[in-house]
């Protein structure tokens, strides 16, 4: 399971709005829909705060990776999102996040979603990329440095 092949431009947004952890997650799933990657969204979002509940998904360097298992996908989604404002996410560092990557998947798969979440904590262990992803300007741009 590849960032390239999961993400495309339409589940990816470099202008997220929203100043809540609750807000967030609400907008990355709003690309899922529009999708068509989730047909339950509140079944989905129940997922992901319930995930939140045991333990936050802010992990460090500003990227938060919330997850969850539902029903309402038939293998396993992501999107990404970038905020222009920092968004307080009861990270590890307690530091507030600003790029959002979240994966859903069925909750009899589990390979792929560990390996998905594996990938995406390797990703922005570099500054400069961390960097390069929140001064993207389009979601071709966000994927081009997500990607490669």
């Amino acid at each position: 399971m590849s960032l390239s092949t999961t993400l495309s431009e339409e589940t990816a947004a470099v202008s997220l709005r929203s100043k809540d952890k609750q807000g967030i997650i609400n907008e990355l799933l709003d690309l899922l829909v529009a999708a068509g990657a989730v047909t339950d969204k509140p079944a989905a979002l129940k997922a992901v705060l319930d995930r939140e509940r045991k333990m936050s998904t802010g992990m460090k360097y500003g990227i938060a990776i919330p997850h969850g298992k539902t029903d309402s996908v038939s293998a396993l989604v992501a999107c990404v999102g970038v905020s222009a404002e920092p968004v307080p996410f009861d990270s590890l560092d307690g530091e507030p996040s600003r790029i959002f990557i979240m994966t859903l998947s069925p909750p009899e798969k589990t390979g792929p979603h560990l390996q998905f979440l594996a990938e995406v904590s390797q990703l922005f262990k570099s500054e400069a990329k961390r960097a390069a992803a929140v001064a993207a300007g389009t979601p071709a741009e966000l994927l081009s440095v997500i990607t490669r």
